[in-house]
């Protein structure tokens, strides 16, 4: 069994148990070569992307539903199944018989003919899938919220979008945006990943030199060090020490809870709420979420932003701005919260939908401090 097959089993193993797809690949794929790292990447987020379609895939196949098979069989069936209909450039052979050999290595020798036969009868992709769930691979309370939200073309856009790899945006140290696939030669120099929506946040700030800025849920830091591109005096806080320490930006950070009280007081003329939300802007990247987010949790997600937009506006000063940002595309998360929190304070509103714009989902409201 080739190696790359084996750690994106178990990297879909982990996912199933609450781990995160790119978190876990960043992980597992540095000591493999390039060729392998590729094809770990493609077909663990192929198989979560792709999921529905390929259960349906599968269940034509094996007359049965998933849902009553063995979890560890199923994985190795949807790898199979991925490889065979979605990667032209892998032989037949051995994408049924590493599958099978996958099922063994799980311990489920007994259905390891059941496995080969079931990848071997396959059928082809239909030329219409049995429903739009299945085609756009999403939960079917999902894609109801999105096209009630959305409406109908903008949410084929957006779960179009997310079947898809996404494209890789660069800040370069000069502070350019560059798309990956345009660049023509080496990375240049100080460039870092960056999602051109995650990008578009920061210039709502309108910073200037020598202002007091607050970045609150700070970590990893790319949007401080965007920030930092203006000689800005910042503070940069997170709740997780870890992610402090592993911080991208030099510069002064706190630990501590955004839904309590702030050790601050009405001294900043910028702040950035770039607030913890289900992520529903972000399924290409991080597909896992369509599948493992429940309809309370986006309800728990904006009572979580309401306290924290709230504490974050006790320190803005007069005349002051803040921008609030999630990579969500639920309303209950964006413009609920702040219309909750600051109706008439808010200045501005900004949707970004996968699929239309470039990037990422993102939404952004800037409110400004009565003087």
């Amino acid at each position: 069994m080739t190696p790359a097959r084996r750690i994106a089993f178990e990297i879909l193993g982990a996912v199933d148990r609450g781990g995160f797809a790119a978190d876990l690949l960043d992980e597992r794929i540095v000591r493999l070569d390039a060729r392998d790292a590729g094809l770990v990447t493609q077909i663990v987020f192929g198989v979560l992307r792709r999921r529905a379609q390929l259960d349906y895939l599968i269940t034509q196949a094996a007359s049965r539903p998933v849902s009553k098979m063995d979890s560890s069989v199923v994985r190795a069936l949807r790898m199979g199944a991925f490889q065979l209909r979605f990667l032209s450039k892998i032989p037949p052979h051995a994408a049924v018989g590493e599958s099978v050999d996958l099922v063994k290595m799980a311990g489920k020798q007994s259905a390891a003919g059941f496995a080969n036969a079931v990848l071997r009868r396959l059928p082809e992709i239909p030329a219409e899938w049995p429903s739009d769930e299945v085609r756009y691979s999403m939960p079917e309370w999902l894609w109801a919220r999105w096209r009630k939200n959305l409406g109908g073309a903008a949410a084929v856009l957006v779960a179009e979008a997310g079947l898809h790899e996404p494209e890789t945006w660069l800040r370069t140290a000069s502070g350019e945006t560059v798309a990956g696939d345009t660049l023509e030669g080496p990375v240049p120099e100080g460039s870092r990943v960056m999602d051109v929506g995650s990008q578009s946040i920061v210039p709502y700030l309108q910073l200037q030199e020598g202002q007091r800025f607050l970045d609150l849920c700070a970590a990893p830091g790319n949007k401080t060090l965007q920030a930092m591109e203006t000689p800005v005096k910042v503070v940069a806080c997170d709740s997780s020490a870890a992610r402090l320490r592993a911080f991208m930006a030099q510069c002064p950070r706190v630990q501590l809870d955004a839904e309590k009280a702030l050790p601050f007081g009405r001294v900043f003329d910028r702040i950035l709420v770039d607030a913890p939300c289900s992520g529903t802007g972000t399924l290409a990247r991080n597909p896992e979420i369509r599948w493992r987010l429940a309809p309370e949790e986006i309800t728990r997600q904006a009572e979580r932003q309401i306290r924290i937009l709230r504490n974050a506006l006790a320190c803005l000063r007069p005349g002051g701005r803040l921008v609030y940002s999630t990579c969500s595309l639920e309303p209950e998360e964006n413009k609920e919260v702040v219309n909750r929190v600051a109706a008439a304070r808010v200045q501005r509103v900004v949707q970004r939908l996968p699929g239309r714009d470039p990037g990422d989902g993102f939404f952004a409201a800037v409110l400004v401090q009565p003087e």
